[in-house]
């Protein structure tokens, strides 16, 4: 045998091969059979393989085995292709096009004629199990481009072929198809090398989606599945995907009457109600007494604008298809605002500043809108009429690290007050295409680094995702299920700054560009107050709660003094409400523990002689009854020992 190539392994050790080889192959040929099992892909100098890859010259190869992330990826693209498998031997008229891994599973989708029911779920899986058993090999094959083509056409599968003619005008020669049995599908990968390796799987739903996103364009049936390494991983995420449908905020933002959307006012368009708006109201009091300490001023801005200001930002250039059609007034077009920037950069702009005055902390909760297609809506986390909690700071390249650094401190304080501990946060750098020096790239990327070490916080460095116009910090909170949202983000701009024609008077009277700081914490309050609903199940912490505490009569002798305390316990700032119906108390009870209401305090005949309540909690503890200037004590002390309350003040 002729040894021609040397592959070098994770443990420094170097061993010659032949020439052509599969992966496998080599494996196999020093490896035991329980070894080599656990081997499911590897990386050939870095890059993410088959083992049914050739050998073809001097590399390293590193073994990939079963719990890697990479790994599960494969896994669940490898489960997407053995799903369209057996939804085309159950439903051969069906046509296929993508099937993807994503975040927690993957899904595919298929152009029929008939919606996909729960009933064709459950037969989809079972087919998919028998394809398990029947330990097909997956095989790898390249085409010279022209022939997969003409193959695809043969097939009548519209989507490949537009798929193929897509890569054709990119200057593709080859394509590369994964079979397994009769099925074959046009793919990169990798894949494994057998359906007998997938592990637990699960399809989950079914919903329509549009072929490439686009509403013009065929809809098709789109079924979602997960699928991990074995059954256990398996039933933890189903556990958590039953307690995330009980907390999904759109059923509880209408059981608890927070928030809905209405078809006559239109989709994306938020509704508050009485409850929502009140919890709304001590969020944005919160943040407007926050920003206010840490030396922001407030600004307040229009909600629509001449349309050239958004030629002039640029937003018409790149940003168009996010924005309403424009409206004529006085032959003037007009636009309504996607962003609150270039208002702010108006104020700045309004007369010529002086370094003595920078920085400055300009922010604004801006109510912006923004066309977002009618698949993608979803309740509150994505609307097209939303309000940001934004703010710009204006600043000297000197003093941009430490604003950096108060900017993360205010974030990172913000996230915990509501509640969120932990989170996952992201270093944008320099992608290929942008704007403004090199130096000015590599002072701001240093002071976003500084920040983040400056409070001793783990990052990952995204290399080349920055936006165009600078270097950005994103953070990722993490709610009560484990599930990751983006929130806060803190971006570097040296864009604006130059297409408005910004500057300051230095100190030796030049004339220089701020740089720019876009920058928030929230994201928008629509969306964070979604996953609050989520994180919190609707049971808010209490200072939160909309009605911290509802008064039950046991009978109607007991609704004089239950409206003395409720009046009394608003007189000293607390969110009170009463239940004085002629219900029995079980039901009162019940109900207001649907309502997520912290505190019951029953009224009866004896609370009513001796002038007490007795507080019930929503958890069904029962405490002993005491007078009311004890429960307003004891009420404050729980708002001050309220683990995501802990550092705001009351009154």
């Amino acid at each position: 045998m002729e040894r021609s190539v040397n592959i070098r392994l994770p443990d420094g050790q170097v061993m010659a091969t032949e020439k052509g080889w599969t992966v496998l192959e080599f494996f196999s040929s020093f490896l035991d059979k329980k070894s080599l099992k656990q081997i499911i892909l590897v990386k050939i100098d870095g890059e993410l393989r088959d083992l049914t890859s050739p050998i073809v010259s001097d590399c390293t190869i590193e073994p990939v085995s079963w719990g890697d992330k990479q790994a599960l990826d494969v896994l669940r693209h490898t489960t997407a292709h053995v799903m369209a498998h057996a939804v085309l031997e159950l439903f051969p008229d069906a046509r296929i096009t993508i099937g993807p891994s994503i975040a927690n599973g993957f899904y595919y989708d298929f152009d029929i004629e008939k919606g996909f029911s729960p009933e064709d779920l459950i037969a989809i899986e079972k087919k998919m199990e028998e394809i398990v058993r029947r330990t097909l090999p997956i095989k790898r094959k390249t085409l010279p481009i022209d022939q997969a083509r003409a193959f695809w056409v043969e097939k009548g599968e519209q989507y490949k072929v537009e798929i193929i003619d897509d890569l054709i005008s990119q200057g593709e020669t080859q394509v590369s198809f994964y079979e397994q049995g009769e099925f074959v599908d046009l793919c990169r990968g990798p894949h494994l090398n057998n359906t007998s390796k997938l592990g637990a799987f699960k399809l989950t739903s079914v919903s329509g989606a549009y072929w490439r996103g686009d509403e013009t364009k065929q809809r098709l049936q789109r079924i979602y599945g997960t699928a991990f390494f074995d059954k256990k991983e398996l039933k933890i995420y189903l556990d958590m995907l039953e307690e995330a449908k009980k907390r999904d905020h759109r059923r509880l933002g209408k059981e608890l009457e927070l928030f809905s959307i209405e078809d006559e006012i239109g989709p994306g368009l938020i509704l508050w109600h009485p409850k929502g708006a009140l919890i709304r109201k001590l969020i944005e009091d919160f943040w407007r007494d926050e920003h206010l300490r840490r030396g922001y001023s407030l600004l307040c801005t229009p909600h629509i604008a001449r349309r050239d200001l958004w030629k002039t930002s640029g937003h018409l250039d790149f940003y168009f298809e996010n924005m309403y059609a424009p409206m004529d007034i006085d032959e003037v077009e007009y636009q309504l605002k996607p962003m609150n920037c270039p208002f702010h950069i108006a104020i700045y702009n309004n007369r010529l500043r002086s370094y003595r005055e920078l920085p400055l902390r300009w922010c604004e909760l801006g109510t912006v809108y923004r066309y977002e297609r009618t698949g993608t809506l979803h309740g509150l986390m994505r609307v097209r009429g939303f309000t940001q909690d934004d703010a710009h700071i204006f600043c000297t390249p000197e003093q941009l690290t430490s604003e950096i650094n108060e900017i993360l401190d205010l974030t990172l304080y913000v996230l915990r007050v509501f509640g969120f501990n932990r989170y996952d946060i992201y270093l944008s750098t320099r992608p290929e295409k942008y704007v403004g020096t090199d130096e000015n790239w590599e002072k701001a990327t240093d002071a976003l680094k500084k920040a983040l070490e400056s409070q001793g916080l783990q990052y990952t460095v995204d290399p080349g995702e920055g936006v165009f116009y600078g270097p950005k910090i994103d953070i990722k909170i993490r709610d009560s299920l484990d599930r990751s949202w983006q929130c806060s983000t803190i971006q570097v701009d040296f864009n604006l700054p130059e297409r408005f024609k910004m500057h300051y008077v230095a100190e030796d009277s030049s004339q220089k560009a701020p740089i720019m700081v876009h920058r928030a914490l929230m994201g928008s309050l629509e969306r964070f107050f979604g996953v609050l609903v989520e994180h919190y199940a609707g049971a808010f912490p209490l200072w939160l709660a909309p009605v911290q505490a509802l008064v039950l009569t046991v009978t109607e002798r007991g609704n004089d003094w239950a409206m003395e305390v409720v009046s009394a316990l608003r007189n000293k700032g607390f969110r009170v409400a009463s239940d004085l119906r002629n219900e029995k108390l079980g039901k009162k009870v019940r109900e207001a523990q649907l309502s997520k209401i912290p505190y019951m305090l029953v009224v009866g005949d004896k609370e009513v002689e001796h002038r007490l309540v007795s507080p019930r909690l929503r958890s069904g503890e029962n405490l002993e009854p005491m007078d009311l200037d004890a429960f307003a004590v004891f009420l404050k002390e729980e708002l001050r020992k309220n683990i995501s309350s802990q550092e705001v003040q009351y009154s």
